[in-house]
């Protein structure tokens, strides 16, 4: 799983919106033999499940540009805290067989948001999120694992940029896009590529290493990662798959070539310089559903890149670090 949360604030789309999300429920599948789990999307128009979304972020990027601003901060920090109804919903008239249809619903919203100076945008931030309650969403999942349809969403944020987190954790709901198509089984590693789009740096792509690390009680702590697996009571079987995801974001292709996406060269501009990142998350999935009962993800993000006007010459420099966390829960008894 790739969170999609883990991208900067600078008005480009994110991740979040371009990567594919694949399953949170699903009804895995033992094949005699070979022991392998799928968690194949499985879903009842009506079914309604509720999670707690807590997000933090902390950007320490400094931004030089041709108008200078003394009074301008190098570190912010956003908080958002919210709980989510998600409605499987009945599947769209010629719509492609297995999509599946979904609508979520913000029944709690409450944000921060702190800087070292003053930051204009900080207050809207807060004002946004905490007036979201009760609005909705749609979205339709392809088979593939790609989203389309969304609908609704522009209502409630105007801007996309500003609307990131508002919805990018779902991309973290759905985990086994990212695993081998014909199953997985405890122990088994596996890795997965993806590209980032929307970013200022073209060829950027996330490289994944992920790990079956064991059966557990979906009760286990998401710090458990490095402690030995403990065998459940003899009367209550494992009911939880733990996966392990470490990951790191790279540009393909030379570092000496040109960098710049076609969006911003038919702007007129030029993009250069380096944009990385790290992180890792750990899924707890239901082995009788494949719902999603927990996820833990964290990343570093460290970029030093300049966008440059092709006709003035004049340029933006940013430099600096974003660190991100995310833990998403399913609420108990949500139906």
């Amino acid at each position: 799983m790739v969170p999609a949360f883990r991208f900067l604030r600078f008005g480009m789309a994110p991740a979040g919106l371009v990567a594919a999300i694949a399953t949170l429920l699903g009804s895995p599948l033992a094949v005699a033999g070979n022991q392998k789990t799928h968690l194949i999307p499985k879903l009842i128009p009506g079914e309604i499940f509720r999670y707690q979304i807590e997000s933090h972020t902390v950007d320490t990027v400094k931004t030089t540009s041709p108008i200078s601003d003394p009074e301008s901060g190098s570190r912010t920090t956003q908080a958002l805290d919210l709980v989510v109804r998600l409605d499987v919903l009945s599947p769209a008239p010629g719509s492609a067989p297995g999509a599946m249809h979904f609508r979520v619903t913000y029944e709690k919203s409450h944000a921060e948001a702190e800087s070292d100076a003053f930051d204009p945008n900080g207050s809207s931030f807060e004002s946004q999120y905490d007036h979201i309650e009760g609005s909705s969403f749609d979205f339709t999942l392809n088979p593939g694992g790609a989203i389309t349809d969304l609908r609704g969403l522009d209502k409630i944020f105007p801007n996309r940029a500003t609307a990131e987190p508002a919805y990018s954790w779902i991309d973290s709901l759905f985990p086994a896009n990212y695993f081998p198509r014909d199953g997985i089984s405890v122990g088994q590693k596996w890795k997965t590529e993806r590209p980032v789009a929307g970013m200022p740096l073209d060829d950027l792509v996330w490289l994944n290493d992920s790990t079956y690390l064991r059966d557990e009680s979906c009760n286990a702590s998401a710090d458990s990662v490095a402690k030995p697996a403990v065998d459940p009571p003899a009367n209550k079987p494992p009911d939880c798959a733990a996966i392990l995801m470490r990951y790191h974001m790279t540009r393909h292709g030379s570092p000496h070539s040109d960098a710049t996406p076609l969006s911003y060269r038919q702007n007129g501009l030029r993009t250069s310089g380096s944009w990385v990142g790290t992180g890792d998350s750990l899924d707890s999935i239901s082995l009788a559903t494949g719902l999603v009962v927990s996820s833990t993800a964290n990343s570093t993000q460290d970029v030093d890149y300049r966008i440059t006007s092709a006709r003035s010459g004049s340029t933006v420099h940013r430099k600096g670090r974003v660190q991100t966390q995310l833990v998403i829960t399913l609420i108990p008894d949500s139906n």
